[in-house]
């Protein structure tokens, strides 16, 4: 195949500054070669890059769009362009919208192209793509696997292509995709910084001397990237003709079933992406060694069914899965394929110069583990299962199998986070009736009726409708938002008995897991010995919620006042940085408040203090026995919310209490 020349890279800085090159990244090989196949296949779906903060995301991500072929348009050859989508972006400016201009000034319908449309034959950019509400990253998985968007809204019909690379970035603490969309990534790239002193160093060296002289920086590795670019082209030229035979097809049938992905879509995109990576290295044909780099990038992310799931392969349990393929592909490769050093770095660009890189649910949560005996009051013992999701931490009793969580709502309307919890006037969302605020995009019907009753003192005898801008009126929509739960749980020596602690712990778990799925923000706090402890500050994270859950310590006193009082604290510093959020407080307890004057008081007093603050309670009753006090029931008067006994926290008995959880409302279980 003919080699086509050495094109020049346009610099893609600021204005006339030169961006950082591709081929001087170190330490993000994996990285850099995913973005490759997908730059050389888009239709493998995209990549997700999941890690943590000073990575060089970005940086790799917008040196990519640089490397891609020019577009070639109405207007002429133009650079490929980087889109990138903002977290708050609107549907509307997503796929586009009916031109109210045009519709004002022309009288004729017109279609006004969105961000994806845009992003056409080049790189569309979404930082924080967990943030983004589940229904636009639905949208954008659609578009990049049909290379097409389809818009049918606001009385418009339209289509156009949009072939683009999806690059979506993500901080895992920050909150998890749900598995579905997982699932709909083609290829998941894990980053992290390299702990080797040498590859840090020369990390920040490079980065000195771009900042130093960013054009003859760039100019040093113009060659190199070049070269990478030259190498797109010549493999997008040859992917349509590069083989994938029945052995290599069956390999990757084999791979995928070993693994148990759900679906066909793991097949499809190892298929893609061995193709790809074939054609990339100059071969007319895949190979096992192409199957097993595509299996690396397109199979961790899709072993996560439940959100408490690891996702992840190991390099033993790939090179297991490839041996048994081996077999059943009947090739006798088996010894080939196992116990391979197989590094996508391997196959990274000759001029990169890179550095060694380090490398909805409804499932219950896992059931009973093994555990110690009783803990003494006071004795400090974990209240984890090394059994459990997080699969770390002592245990001091079983989890108890949990049960299907229940649906708690904070009352009224609220306007926060996007979510699947409680009520809110939402972007999306049904609509309810129309309105002058137009965020909500364009009510066609009550935007015909505004303009009818003027249409006589408009001149209008016959012909169109005269339109004008005082008509406009927007959807008013409804939706669910997700709120900030903060899960107050007594761990004191009251509650440590191995039965109660067991269920309390995998009462908790279910409701995590409610979280997770409503898209809630999570707080966690611990009561025990002199003092409430903040285990957990509100984060959307609930994997790091159950970690943190495998920790708590039980034993000492029961000082519910501090607990309550440390509620309110977190209550109101979260609405200072996020006051659209609706706050929900949830207490695991048996009520018996010991510890300091008048602790029994003291607890009311703080209930009241947070009934008074609007906050919607659920006090869970962990009293047990033939002999109870009541003192859950009591805080739950006082919170002016709802108690459930958690030995009723089971399905229908709980459903019907909960959705009237409301301050002002409580219930008590029978």
């Amino acid at each position: 195949m003919a080699r086509p020349a050495s094109r020049s890279l346009a610099p893609a800085g600021g204005e006339g500054e030169p961006g950082f090159p591709f081929s001087a990244v170190i330490g993000q090989e994996q990285l850099q070669l995913a973005l490759i196949l997908c730059a050389v296949h888009p239709g493998i779906g995209g990549v997700l890059v999941r890690g943590e903060k000073g990575t060089a995301k970005s940086t790799v991500v917008r040196a990519l769009a640089r490397l891609l072929p020019p577009v070639v348009d109405e207007s002429g050859a133009r650079p490929a362009r980087l889109v990138e989508l903002p977290v708050g972006a609107t549907e509307d400016r997503v796929v586009g919208s009916i031109d109210l201009e045009r519709v004002l000034r022309d009288g004729e319908q017109a279609f006004r192209p969105g961000l994806l449309a845009a992003a056409h034959h080049g790189v569309l950019y979404v930082d924080e793509v967990n943030l983004l509400h589940d229904h636009l990253v639905d949208v954008l998985l659609d578009a990049a696997a049909m290379g097409r968007v389809h818009i049918e809204r606001d009385g418009v019909s339209h289509s156009h292509p949009a072939r683009f690379v999806l690059v979506g970035t993500m901080n895992p603490e920050e909150g998890e995709l749900r598995p579905q969309l997982l699932d709909r990534f083609g290829l998941t790239v894990d980053v992290t910084a390299s702990r080797e002193v040498d590859v840090r160093m020369a990390v920040v060296r490079r980065r000195l001397d771009y900042e130093a002289d960013p054009a003859g920086f760039a100019a040093a590795y113009a060659p190199a990237d070049a070269e990478i670019a030259d190498r797109i082209l010549i493999a997008r030229d040859r992917l349509p003709g590069t083989a994938l035979d029945d052995v290599e097809l069956r390999r990757i049938a084999a791979v995928c079933a070993s693994f148990d992905v759900d679906g066909m879509r793991a097949d499809l995109v190892v298929a893609r992406t061995a193709t790809a990576h074939a054609a990339w290295c100059g071969r007319d044909a895949v190979t096992a060694e192409d199957v097993r780099i595509a299996a690396e990038l397109a199979l961790p992310h899709r072993r996560r069914r439940d959100p408490f799931d690891e996702p992840g392969i190991t390099a033993e349990q790939l090179d297991e899965a490839m041996r048994d393929a081996a077999e059943q592909a009947g090739d006798g490769a088996a010894e080939q394929t196992g116990g391979q050093d197989e590094s996508p770095a391997g196959e990274q660009p000759s001029g990169s110069d890179t550095g060694d890189g380090s490398p909805p649910p409804d499932d219950d949560p896992d059931g009973p583990g093994g555990g110690a005996g009783r803990p003494e009051e006071g004795s400090g013992e974990k209240a984890g299962n090394s059994g459990g999701p997080s699969g770390t931490g002592q245990t001091s009793a079983p989890v108890a199998a949990p049960v299907r969580p229940p649906r708690w709502e904070v009352a009224g309307l609220g306007e926060g986070a996007p979510g699947r919890r409680s009520r809110a006037r939402t972007r999306q969302g049904r609509v309810v009736n129309a309105t002058a605020d137009l965020a909500g995009g364009l009510h066609l019907l009550g935007t015909l009726q505004a303009a009818a009753p003027q249409q006589w003192a408009r001149g209008r005898r016959t012909g169109p409708l005269r339109l004008a801008a005082p008509d406009l009126r927007g959807a008013y929509r409804e939706g669910r938002e997700g709120n900030l739960v903060v899960f107050v749980v007594d761990t004191s020596g009251s509650m440590a008995a191995r039965d109660r602690l067991s269920a309390v712990t995998g009462a908790v778990l279910t409701l995590l897991r409610d979280a997770y799925q409503r898209r809630d923000k999570v707080a966690v706090i611990s009561v025990r010995g002199s003092e409430a402890e903040l285990v957990l500050p509100p984060t959307s994270s609930t994997d790091i919620a159950v970690r943190r859950l495998s920790g708590l310590r039980t034993g000492g006193k029961t000082p519910l006042a501090a607990g309550l009082q440390k509620a309110r604290e977190v209550v109101r510093r979260e609405r200072v940085r996020d006051p659209r959020r609706r706050p929900m407080l949830v207490l695991l307890t048996d009520g018996r408040a010991t510890g300091g004057t008048d602790p029994v008081r003291r607890a009311r007093a703080g209930a009241d203090r947070l009934a008074r603050d609007g906050v919607t309670s659920i006090v869970v009753d962990c009293e047990r026995g033939l002999v109870r006090l009541g003192l859950a029931a009591e805080l739950a008067a006082a919170l002016r919310g709802t108690m459930v006994r958690l030995t009723e926290l089971t399905g229908s008995a709980v459903a019907d209490a909960v959705r009237a959880g409301t301050p002002g409302a409580h219930t008590r279980a029978a």
